[in-house]
């Protein structure tokens, strides 16, 4: 069966909360100086208010996700819709830290809801595989758009507005899509599906959010004992919690489509995917501000091509993978991504900036067709009953993949940089601590000391960050070339083989 006008009309639809979350996620930093000016935040606050709706996202995905198979997709998309405009507003209109802590979390959750509604009404609505990958390239393609469009319609609405504005954003689209989605878009849900198990879904998120933490944690201030505890405890529970999915009927996560062979290998690159250019992506915009010296704006814009580049290579991924096998162009994607990631290794601590630019739109374009393809694998290598809890595991995938590229490369960089910096004796006790603790506080000290002294010291911290950059670069190009190789082997399959595993999967619950 073949989509029809209704259906694409639908996509359009679905792109709706897609563009509304990247949106969400890529105003926030611009708005921060004037919501900490206006609301007075701890320093403690403010990183809540930064990184609770990331929590929130990550820690119910799984449960989401099975959620939406069981109660309807359709049902639970516009649940969550009506959640996110009203925290949206809550959140625009806050009156103190703690409100709007709580408002973003109620976004985190409700935004939990989206990803996976979206994409496995996708697949419903379109089962020929051409028109599936076509959507999933538009509805990726417009996730990247609204990373572009945030940051150029935020510093508009802050410019002339409250910062509240940029969250009012989202009320609008919200508004639409629960008017236009019970017309376009259908209803599904797995009829045979049990209960919700309510100790799954605490254990899961027991699991999920003290790793996402300790991870996060370990990226802003290194490696001690409160963060591995942190981190040892959700490892426990994500044991206890895979032991009791197993004894399950009707399991919160279903482990048995680890068994498919496509969507374990997809899963795993697209968690590769994600570790590395997260990590990567972290250090270029340090790279841009702190070491080349531009503002957040002029920073910004640099990083508009790269954004592009997903895009372009997101929309080229279909066509290609209807001449040539698909794990081909997604393994020549990552090789190609790799390339990208090398350029890092051109740039100076002066004049490296079109490397990095030049670099990041490279990788980003190679990793255009691994974002897609890996996506359409996932949902269409399990039974359509668990589409949302497969669309789930792979958004899950890449917030850790994100999470861990972040604290695992940062660490490097870090370990890199307190290694390099060579601090002249002449510089006082109290600024050459300040400067071997990272590239930040180097900029700091460096303002406080008289002229060419400062100079100098600014001088050989940007250097000795540049040194971690290049280290992160060689380890990332090589960790997603062996990948691109594993890749094409793991996913050089059958159709009848993929077929039969997905029917083994589908059959044994």
């Amino acid at each position: 069966m073949r989509a029809g006008r209704r259906e694409w009309l639908g996509l359009a639809v679905l792109a709706l909360p897609t563009v509304l979350l990247s949106l969400d996620m890529s105003v926030l930093h611009l708005a921060v100086p004037h919501l900490a000016a206006d609301l007075r935040p701890s320093s403690t606050q403010l990183l809540w208010i930064i990184d609770v709706y990331g929590f929130m996202i990550a820690g119910f995905l799984v449960t989401m996700g099975t959620l939406g198979d069981r109660i309807g997709r359709r049902k639970l998309l516009m649940a969550g819709g009506t959640a996110f405009g009203l925290a949206s507003i809550a959140a625009a209109f806050a009156t103190s830290p703690e409100m709007l802590i709580g408002a973003r979390a109620v976004l985190g959750i409700a935004g939990a809801t989206l990803m996976p509604s979206t994409l496995a009404l996708i697949s419903n609505m379109f089962p020929d595989a051409k028109q599936r990958g076509t959507a999933i390239a538009v509805w990726m393609s417009c996730f990247m758009g609204g990373m572009v469009v945030g940051p150029v319609a935020g510093g508009f609405l802050l410019e002339h507005f409250r910062w509240g504005s940029v969250f009012l954003m989202g009320v609008p689209v919200m508004i639409l899509l629960l008017v236009t989605a019970p017309k376009l878009l259908p209803e599904y849900r797995d009829t045979s599906a049990g209960r919700l198990d309510l100790a799954s879904v605490a254990l899961s998120l027991g699991a999920i959010l003290p790793v996402i933490y300790a991870l996060k944690e370990i990226a802003k201030s290194g490696l001690s004992l409160t963060e591995v505890v942190v981190l040892a405890v959700g490892l426990t529970i994500g044991v206890v919690f895979v032991r009791r999915q197993r004894r399950l009927a009707h399991p919160l996560l279903d482990l048995q489509l680890f068994r498919v062979r496509a969507f374990s290998a997809a899963v795993s690159i697209m968690l590769v995917g994600a570790l590395t250019m997260g990590g990567v992506f972290l250090l270029v915009s340090q790279y841009l501000q702190m070491v080349a010296g531009l503002s957040t704006v002029a920073a910004g814009l640099l990083l508009v091509p790269q954004a592009l580049a997903v895009v372009a290579g997101s929309m080229i991924a279909p066509r290609l993978a209807r001449r040539f096998r698909p794990e081909f162009v997604l393994g020549f994607g990552m090789l190609v991504a790799a390339g990208g990631i090398l350029l890092f290794t051109l740039a100076g601590a002066t004049g490296g900036v079109t490397f990095v630019v030049l670099g990041m739109s490279i990788g980003s374009f190679g990793m255009g067709p691994q974002g897609v393809l890996c996506t359409e694998m996932v949902v269409s290598s399990v039974p359509p009953q668990k589409a949302g809890a497969a669309s789930a595991m792979s958004e899950t995938s890449a917030e850790f993949g994100i999470a861990m590229g972040i604290a695992v490369f940062g660490s490097i960089a870090t370990a890199v940089y307190r290694d390099r910096i060579e601090v002249p004796s002449s510089i006082p006790a109290a600024a050459t601590a300040e400067a071997t603790d990272s590239m930040a506080g180097a900029l700091h000290a460096g303002s406080t000391l008289p002229g060419p002294l400062g100079e100098q010291l600014v001088t050989t911290a940007r250097e000795a960050f540049t040194s971690g950059l290049h280290t992160v670069a060689g380890i990332a190009a090589g960790i997603v070339v062996v990948f691109a190789v594993v890749g094409m082997v793991a996913l050089r399959r059958t159709r009848g083989g993929a077929v039969e595993e997905r029917v083994l999967v589908g059959s044994e619950r």
